[in-house]
């Protein structure tokens, strides 16, 4: 949603409509950075993102929207009630009484109307602006509104009329952290590209997976695009509450992770456990299998690995079709999720066979992923070890027999077993054991020593 260079925004102009336009002044603490958020009025922004000149209703569960309706103008809803007494809005309505804004299709435009309209009750609001218009109310520099939007992952519109006031306020929002200092301008389109990278596929998903299912026309000689809008209507107050509950969740937990790191080197690069899983045969499973069957082969791989990687305490990091990438701070919680993929898959007899490899060392952490030797070490490792086994670095078997979890070998387990005999105390008990493979050169890597980890036999 970019677009040509021309202006830089800043100063006094004269708004689309033709009223004045506001003059945009620097923010200088975050309380100003808030109100320029708000829309630059001045006034500090409520909790809910609204001005004190803002008193409309909030109802509708739908937080930061512009609405652009006046009470007046939702008077042709054409409601209709329903059995939970709240009124059923037509799909066919220009105004929504809940504020939202259907897009105003224009008889000339290649666009779909449908697609206009469904747009208009996604975001809330009727285009309105060009994206040099919607840089100028923002008050930002054309030059930057066009990064945060390439890097929100929006496509150049050139100068088309296809910006509302979500997009106004949204870089308002961006250059008002920008200018109070809370975000260098570098952050500021790093936390644009990772929500838009983000949001991207997940709202792929639920367009390709949750929507495309239940949008099957219930009965026979309706369309699927009848049933789309009023779909789309009931879910998305729904959804994006979830959404919201779902990423403070989130938030809570990886600031909890941060606030515990030693020191701020570490909240960067940090030592952790990487593990991935690989199907085995993968591609030859694409030669024989249909598409569909295919997909729900991946799907299930994919649904089984984050189950038990967020049960177990790891954290997913991607997953790519035939392959999962998970991390945790403890090698001991690392090595339980490999074995239970491993054990898992087995179990089940429309799975290909599985192999995982883990290596402990130094990370770098950035938007979500990880990076470094550990990260590529553990992607060799994968692809050699054994069907439905699990190899490891010297480091993650170091970092088990430190932590006790694993004996440095069956004849120190023996030795320390019979000392604990002899004093009439329990032996130590050990969950894994560690078995030395031969070493071998790995491309990039050099000559590493790998580890052939199982669960260990307790009567051992």
């Amino acid at each position: 949603m970019t677009v040509d260079d021309t202006g830089s925004g800043t100063g006094a102009h004269p708004a689309p409509d033709g009223e004045p336009g506001r003059t945009a002044e620097p923010v200088t603490d975050a309380t100003s950075a808030r109100a320029a958020a708000s829309g630059g009025t001045g006034q500090e922004a409520r909790p809910d993102d609204r001005t004190s000149e803002d008193p409309g209703p909030r109802g509708d569960g739908h937080r930061g929207e512009v609405s652009g309706v006046r009470e007046d103008d939702a008077t042709d809803t054409r409601a209709q009630a329903r059995p939970d007494g709240r009124p059923e809005l037509r799909s066919d309505a220009r105004h929504e009484a809940n504020g939202r804004v259907d897009a105003p299709t224009d008889p000339d435009s290649d666009e779909d109307p449908l697609a206009l309209r469904l747009e208009g009750l996604i975001l809330g609001a009727e285009r309105r602006y060009t994206p040099f218009q919607a840089a100028r109310s923002a008050g930002v520099s054309m030059e930057l509104a066009s990064r945060f939007w390439r890097a929100m992952g929006f496509a150049d519109i050139g100068q088309a009329k296809a910006l509302t006031e979500a997009d106004v306020l949204a870089l308002r929002r961006l250059a008002g952290l920008v200018e109070a200092g809370l975000l260098s301008e570098a952050m500021a389109v790093q936390v644009a590209r990772s929500t838009g990278q983000t949001t991207a596929r997940l709202a792929e998903w639920q367009i390709d997976s949750f929507l495309e299912g239940l949008t099957e026309p219930p009965e026979p000689g309706m369309t699927r695009t009848e049933v789309t809008y009023p779909l789309i209507e009931l879910l998305l107050p729904e959804l994006e509450e979830f959404l919201v509950y779902v990423w403070r969740r989130q938030l809570a937990a990886a600031t909890g992770r941060v606030v515990q790191a030693a020191d701020d080197e570490e909240m960067v690069d940090r030592r952790l456990a990487v593990g991935f899983a690989d199907l085995v045969g993968f591609t030859r499973l694409t030669r024989r299998m249909e598409e569909e069957e295919l997909g729900e082969l991946v799907e299930a791989f994919e649904t089984t690995a984050a189950d038990l990687v967020a049960a177990h305490g790891g954290r997913l990091i991607k997953t790519l079709g035939d392959e999962v990438l998970y991390s945790a701070d403890d090698a001991g919680v690392a090595a339980e999720i490999a074995l239970r993929l491993i054990e898992t898959m087995a179990n089940d007899e429309t799975m290909p066979e599985l192999r995982v490899g883990i290596a402990f060392g130094t990370v770098t952490t950035r938007m979500g992923d990880v990076f470094g030797t550990t990260v590529n070490l553990a992607s060799r490792l994968t692809s050699i070890a054994p069907r439905d086994a699990v190899l490891v670095d010297g480091a993650f078997a170091e970092e088990l027999t430190r932590t006790a979890d694993a004996p440095a070998s069956e004849a120190e387990a023996a030795e320390a077993a019979a000392a604990a005999e002899k004093e009439g105390e329990e032996p130590p008990s050990y969950r894994f054991a560690l078995q030395p493979m031969w070493q071998r050169p790995v491309r990039g890597l050099g000559v590493i020593e790998p580890w052939l980890l199982a669960r260990r036999d307790t009567e051992a």
